[in-house]
This record gives C-alpha cells, structure tokens and sequence, in this order.
C-alpha cells in the first residue's frame, strides 16, 4: 500500500508537468507520454494512473472547466498554467477517482500547487478543490464535516 502512495504521488508530479505542457503546446497526448517515460520523469510512477488521468484531461479539458468556472473568483483564461493544469487534474480525480479519498486528491494537489505554482496559488487551488468536492462528493464530505 506506501508504495502505492508514493507511485501516485509521483505520477501526479508527473502529471501537472505534462497537462501543463499540453496546455502550452498543445503536443500530441502521445508524443508527451512519450517523452515522460523516456526521461524518466515516471520512473517508480504509477504509470497507469499517469495515462489514465493525462489520456481523460486532454480528451476533455472543458467538461473539467465547466465544473470550476463557477468556483473561480475570476475568468478562466485569467489563471496562471500551472493553477488550471492543478485544478484540472483535482477536478478530474475528485469525478472519476471516487476509490482516492477526497481529502487525499485535495491535499495532493495544494502540495503540487505549492512546489509548481505561484507564491499564494495553493491557497486558491485548495478553495476551489474544497468547493467542488462539496459538489462532486457529497456523501463522503458530509460524512466528515458532521
């Protein structure tokens, strides 16, 4: 089971670097994965789940926007790259991933937020996260907060 932490945890490092880079260069989905296993950036990754989510996030970036427009305090196309890369793949988890605890996607990707984005970008990062989770999860959320 750690290990399995630590490979998603290192897959989802990989992963806001690769939906990042799509998002900048718009490279075949491919041709990233490609370039990921090649310079090791997965190496004791959780390869899978690194296709899984960057494969789902670049299929359909705004059935993903749709979900955070209306958490934003501003318009999406005003966000930083790395801030929507994060939300993106947050919001993609917190949908599709209900076997990841809602609390563990959350906190995952503020710490990715923290390492990648700007100074105060986590804290943002980590309101929307909450707010959609309410959203998406509703059961598990009112069962913590109760």
């Amino acid at each position: 089971m750690k290990s399995n932490v630590w490979a998603r945890r290192r897959a989802r490092r990989a992963l806001v670097q690769a939906v990042y880079q799509w998002q900048m260069s718009e490279s075949d989905v491919v041709r990233i994965e490609a370039d990921f296993l090649a310079d090791g950036a997965l190496e004791k990754a959780d390869v899978e789940f690194f296709r899984e989510l960057l494969r789902a996030t670049v299929a359909d970036p705004d059935s993903l926007d749709d979900l955070l427009t209306p958490l934003l305090d501003r318009k999406l196309k005003e966000l930083d790259q790395i801030e929507l890369a994060v939300l993106r793949l947050g919001a993609l988890e917190l949908k599709t991933r209900i076997d990841v605890p809602y609390r563990v996607v959350i906190s995952e990707y503020v710490e990715l937020a923290k390492t990648f984005g700007a100074e105060e970008g986590h804290k943002f990062v980590n309101g929307v996260l909450d707010k959609l989770a309410l959203t998406l999860r509703p059961l598990e959320t009112a069962s913590e907060r109760v």
